[in-house]
């Protein structure tokens, strides 16, 4: 049987194979900070609210100070969102805020209805800000979709990366946000997820291969679907090479990938599919038109997801550092 199952180019939100929706990939090159910290360069020629043409190298996106996405609902999913550089300010309507990133993951089930906001605060004033991170949405199974919204961070401390050197010498790292790779397991996923389900075969890892390295993906269940995101570089994969693509692979057998002569990142996303209907519309995910109904019914009579803060688009004090204030009033930091 052949290694590779499916090619598709990356392009736009990249698409997910059930449990996966999509994950939408961001990569901008931030200038530096004014007092604001939002971007110290003229904003003339963006269509301020809805800019995402990357002119300059990077977008506002919603955000009409500072970069980012000022407060906006979501139900029936979760969002795991893993920024490799940069922060990301995190508000919501369930009492939680954070400043996180720079190899922090966000994880937040919407459940039942949650609205939160996610800016980008540009911190630095005499250098660049550049922002790297991943946001992937992960499905919730029916009988989840209206649990309790869960809010957590998996700070880049305790997030494994596991380092290995291939008979040559060179070097591999694998990010292990969930599922087990190489003996390292992550901190646990949020309890209603299907990630939190053993037999589910979650895996979210993300890789760096050196030029030339070779690493070799362990097998995983059959029930699992399996796909490799390779976004930077050239990556070789039972005899082809590929490059901005994803490429769907037998998880059943061990496989070994090779990085072209620049080295190559890629982002893994495994698991087995819930099987069930998918109803889709913006931020809500339901398994059927009758729950994005519900959904739109819901949070215009202010059932879930109430936004109480002054502002839609709120941002942490430049010198806040990277925490975690929960619901219940915990404060955790990437120091315990």
């Amino acid at each position: 049987m052949p290694a590779i199952l499916q090619t598709f180019p990356l392009s736009g939100p990249w698409p997910g194979a059930d449990p996966f929706l999509f994950t939408a990939h961001h990569l901008d090159h931030f200038p530096a900070g004014d007092e604001r910290m939002a971007p110290r360069a003229s904003l003339e020629g963006r269509e301020i609210g809805q800019d995402f043409a990357g002119k300059d190298g990077w977008n506002m996106y919603h955000g009409s100070t500072v970069p980012g996405f000022p407060a906006h609902p979501h139900r029936g999913f979760e969002t795991v969102t893993v920024v490799e550089e940069g922060l990301v300010d995190h508000t919501d309507s369930e009492g939680a805020e954070a400043r996180y990133g720079r190899g922090d993951t966000q994880w937040l089930t919407a459940g039942g209805g949650v609205s939160h906001c996610e800016m980008f605060p540009l911190v630095h004033d005499d250098k660049p800000n550049p922002l790297h991170l991943f946001q992937i949405w992960l499905n919730l199974p029916p009988e989840d979709k209206g649990a309790d919204a869960h809010f957590t961070i998996l700070w880049a401390e305790e997030t494994p990366v596991v380092e290995q050197t291939d008979d040559a010498g060179r070097t591999t790292r694998v990010k292990v946000v969930a599922g087990e790779f190489a003996g390292s397991t992550p901190p646990s996923p949020p309890p209603a997820s299907w990630a939190a389900r053993p037999d589910s075969h979650v895996a979210i890892w993300h890789a760096e291969l050196e030029a030339g390295a070779t690493l070799t993906l362990p097998v995983a269940d059959a029930s699992a679907v399996r796909t490799l995101y390779v976004y930077s570089g050239e990556l070789t994969v039972d005899g082809q090479t590929v490059s901005e693509t994803g490429v769907v692979v037998d998880p059943t057998q061990p496989l070994d990938v090779t990085a072209g002569e620049a080295g190559v990142h890629f982002l893994l996303l495994q698991g087995r599919p819930i099987g069930a209907p998918v109803v889709q519309h913006g931020p809500f995910v339901g398994n059927t038109k009758q729950d994005l109904i519900a959904a739109f019914t819901d949070y215009q009579n202010g059932v879930f997801g109430r936004w109480e803060h002054p502002v839609a688009d709120p941002v942490h004090p430049r010198d806040s550092g990277r925490f975690a204030r929960y619901p219940d009033g915990t404060i955790r930091t990437p120091a315990g």
